[in-house]
């Protein structure tokens, strides 16, 4: 796909948006349906290409189970998928070669690897200790205790936690350090409890036994991390009234805390029968200060968006930003920079960013300096979030381009097509 150039020059939204199912429900439920031969029904699958590069390759390894020959996995660029089927292939038989793109190579997976080791499994690195591409024998395994560092990824405990019915020992995890997005593990347990897997969680230890999967169905959420853009532009607009259908107060998603994030930063959110009414009230802090310790997918778009209101921000809690899709600490300082943005990092897990003088005239509106109107094309390093969390800048630089859109496909593939309707005008550049 080629660039795109957006604009919204009454920097009016309105409108309603059916958001994606959420990959994060959609890629736990898709590994508990193979796990349970098939008991677990799957209603509202997410479409996003992560969900459907899990799907085909969880076919590929249902037809290619007890091969004599290793089945190369190609995981690409989706750390997800990549962690899950770590853990999920350590316990199917067969042998089995696990990659990705260059970038995933680059993102560690020791801590997931090492533990299945020591629970039994035979996982070897083909190349850097402690990161993909990975040879894995898949074997019974028994289970037991290990001790893990929670502070890294919670998808390697995700992982861990989604095989552990199966295992005759059960599985119990003593979790050490500061607990990375907690949220995530709590979504993985309450999902096992819908579809009737028991778990204790306490004092940093889980534990869950050997059970058996029995018939449900499962219908996901909206995502509530796609919801995250909505708010930037509310919150960057002149006027917003924007219904979010199927969005609800009560979910399993750790992200619905956006309504209390941007409550500060002066959108509204009405919970209706059919889903959220985003409002801008325009009552924004004066500053600004959020610890993303739990909820990292969040930090792009509420990082913008606090630029685009030109709030005196502080931002903790964002080591792991590091190893997601792109490094995305130095790549939204790199990008923001382009639209005359400064932001300052304290050490590695602290972003400053300072109001800009005579940004705001009295009357609370924005003089843009030319250096903001129109600013260089936006790269995305490959990263979904990085696109969607830029393209709302086009409320406040006139127009933005972003380059290589196509990657919203990762997690929100009908992006494009939204803003569209909710009144942006959206240019393809020819290359």
């Amino acid at each position: 796909m080629n660039p795109v150039t957006i604009r919204n020059n009454e920097k009016i939204i309105k409108g309603e948006i059916g958001l994606p199912a959420s990959k994060s429900i959609s890629n736990r439920a898709l590994i508990l349906q193979y796990l349970s031969g098939n008991k677990l029904r799957i209603h509202n699958l997410s479409e996003a290409e992560d969900t459907e590069l899990m799907a085909a390759l969880l076919r590929s390894i249902k037809e290619n189970r007890d091969a004599s020959t290793a089945k190369v996995l190609d995981c690409r660029n989706s750390g997800t998928v990549f962690r899950f089927l770590t853990a999920l292939l350590a316990v199917t038989p067969g042998k089995w070669l696990i990659t990705g793109s260059e970038r995933m190579k680059e993102r560690p997976v020791g801590i997931l690897a090492d533990s299945l080791n020591r629970l039994g499994a035979a996982i070897q690195y083909e190349n850097k200790s402690g990161y993909p591409p990975l040879s894995i024998e898949g074997k019974k395994i028994s289970g037991g205790d290990i001790e893990i560092d929670g502070s890294v990824s919670s998808q390697f405990i995700t992982g861990l936690l989604l095989i552990s019915p199966t295992l005759k020992k059960g599985l119990t995890i003593k979790l050490h350090n500061k607990i990375s997005s907690l949220p995530y593990i709590q979504m993985t347990l309450q999902l096992l409890n819908r579809i009737g897997i028991q778990s204790t969680f306490k004092d940093n230890v889980i534990r869950i036994a050997f059970q058996d999967f029995e018939a449900h169905e499962l219908t996901v959420e909206p995502d509530w991390t796609a919801a995250s853009y909505w708010y930037e532009m509310a919150a960057l607009s002149r006027e917003a009234e924007i219904l979010l259908k199927g969005l609800q107060d009560e979910s399993i998603q750790g992200d619905s805390i956006l309504t209390d994030i941007s409550k500060q930063l002066g959108v509204m959110t009405i919970f209706e029968p059919e889903g959220i009414r985003l409002i801008k009230s325009g009552n924004c802090v004066k500053d600004f200060v959020y610890d993303f310790s739990h909820y990292p997918d969040l930090a792009p778009a509420v990082i913008t968006t606090c630029a685009g209101l030109n709030v005196n921000s502080r931002f903790t809690g964002i080591e792991n930003l590091r190893i997601k899709e792109t490094d995305r600490i130095s790549a939204i300082q790199k990008e923001l920079k382009k639209a005359g943005f400064q932001i300052e990092l304290t050490g590695n897990s602290e972003l400053r960013m300072h109001p800009i003088h005579g940004l705001l005239n009295k009357d609370g509106e924005f003089n843009i300096p030319e250096l903001m109107q129109n600013p260089a094309p936006f790269k995305t390093y490959s990263d979904h979030r990085m696109a969607m969390a830029l393209a709302p800048l086009s409320l406040i630089c006139g127009s933005v381009q972003i380059e290589n859109p196509e990657v919203v496909a990762k997690s929100y593939p009908c992006f494009w097509k939204d803003l569209n309707k909710a009144g942006f005008e959206l240019t393809f550049e020819e290359m």
